[in-house]
């Protein structure tokens, strides 16, 4: 009972996340130099991400003649602007060699934001304990969100994969397309290098600690590179961040009994696709350089989200879109749903917690300045969960989720039209992991048809 009663006690301030008025420089050195700040870690972040965020940020400030300007070291790279009113050159350097350089960045001082492509590990986070709670929402920033994407030769014929198979056909367990369906043919496996977060996403999400790469895989740093030696190779198979598709297949991937999905808007955003991935900056805790403060809000609100998008990543930003129905959803959430589009957006909770997660709360914010920009329409809390003692059971937790995110609205002025659940259906992961029932707790948000969302497709 303890608790199903701490889903009515979430509690967070909330404030305003579309826009953010960033004010020019001043009090800088005449003709001087500045390193406003740096970001390590990940190079899925920090290949074009980061440089693309910091880029808009300094223009937005009216700093002029910005310039990426590569290095004499791979990955690394400083953003330089001039400050036409003092002439003061700005710079902010990004070094991308993996999530793991960005905790050790921060911790040895060199680096004031850690770019990870996977949570903190709790190594990390002891770590960095001296300095601040890394887990905090002072310090974890979801900047966007991206789809593993498991990538085959354009000629290769399968279409979909599990979980299981692709952890089989990545640990040697399969070599030759034709055990999955494919034409005869050996399988070249590539992989990220063990400095990247998507290795480390890779590796957790799929193989576990139950299986060991295939000695023979070749490996990258680069996700770009990675991608264009399998669009090149008919045997080839890989793995690389959404916005490194390029040329390469997209393969459909299902966990346990979840329907198999291709990464898109909707299914990354939500988090849905099996391997959807979060998107972090780290600091510790808030920043005492405000420049550091003042880019991560610029990065998060609406104007930043543009730039996510624009890299090739999910945005946060809010869509109202019209899913592809299954024919094994039941019938009361077909009739609920009817006429309805659901929005982009989950809400998930903290483990071994009733308290929604960072991620949420942030969401929340979201979510409120979109429906008060928007012409009333009725909104709808569905809530799901993973198998419990009893359906009974299931589906009262599930509908205690939906609650708590009601309970959000109403303290800002929405007032939800239903707060249901529906249990154990519909589950997006497999329940034989903590990660895969944590993802299946969730509420979705749909908004019914009145004509006002029409057009937002």
């Amino acid at each position: 009972m303890k608790f199903l009663r701490a889903f009515y006690f979430i509690l967070f301030s909330v404030q305003a996340v579309s826009s953010l008025a960033l004010e020019s420089f001043s009090d800088l050195p005449i003709d001087g130099e500045l390193t406003l700040f740096s970001i390590h870690g990940s190079n899925t972040v920090g290949a074009a991400l980061a440089p693309n965020l910091v880029k808009e940020y300094l223009s937005q400030k009216g700093v002029e003649q910005i310039e990426l300007v590569n290095t004499a070291v791979e990955n690394e790279t400083v953003i330089r602007g001039v400050v036409p009113a003092t002439r003061t050159s700005l710079s902010v350097v990004i070094e991308a060699h993996g999530s793991g350089t960005g905790f050790k960045g921060l911790s040895s001082g060199s680096a004031q934001i850690a770019a990870a492509s996977r949570p903190i590990k709790n190594k990390e986070v002891q770590l960095l304990k001296a300095k601040a709670d890394m887990r905090a929402s002072d310090s974890e920033h979801i900047v966007g969100i991206d789809g593993l994407a498991v990538i085959i030769n354009p000629q290769n014929p399968v279409q979909d994969l599990s979980v299981n198979e692709i952890a089989e056909i990545f640990s040697g367990g399969y070599r030759d397309w034709s055990e999955l369906g494919g034409k005869p043919g050996p399988i070249h496996v590539y992989a990220r290098d063990n400095n990247s977060g998507t290795w480390d996403s890779f590796k957790g999400m799929v193989l576990g600690k139950q299986k060991k790469l295939i000695d023979n895989a070749e490996r990258f740093e680069s996700n770009d590179e990675l991608s264009d030696r399998v669009a090149a190779d008919t045997g080839g198979i890989g793995f690389v961040g959404l916005a490194s598709v390029r040329n390469a297949k997209l393969v459909a991937v299902s966990d346990g009994s979840a329907k198999a999905l291709l990464p898109n808007k909707l299914t990354v955003a939500t988090e849905d696709y099996a391997l959807a991935r979060r998107l972090f900056m780290y600091t510790a805790g808030v920043s005492d350089n405000p420049y550091v403060n003042e880019f991560l809000e610029f990065s998060l609100a609406n104007n930043g989200q543009k730039i996510v998008a624009q890299t090739g990543f999910i945005s946060q930003e809010l869509q109202a879109v019209k899913p592809e129905f299954y024919e094994e959803l039941p019938q009361d959430f077909r009739s609920l749903t009817d006429n309805a589009k659901r929005l982009t957006i989950n809400f998930r909770f903290k483990q071994g917690s009733a308290k929604l997660d960072n991620k949420a709360q942030k969401d929340i914010e979201r979510l409120v300045d979109y429906l008060q920009g928007s012409q009333n329409p009725e909104v709808l809390l569905i809530g799901f969960g993973d198998k419990k003692r009893s359906e009974k059971r299931a589906k009262l937790l599930s509908k205690l989720r939906a609650m708590a995110v009601r309970r959000e609205l109403v303290r800002n002025g929405i007032y939800p039209k239903e707060s249901v659940g529906f249990g154990e259906y519909l589950p997006v992961a497999s329940t034989n992991r903590l990660e895969g029932r944590m993802k299946n707790r969730r509420v979705e948000v749909w908004l019914r048809d009145n004509g006002a969302i029409a057009a937002l497709d």
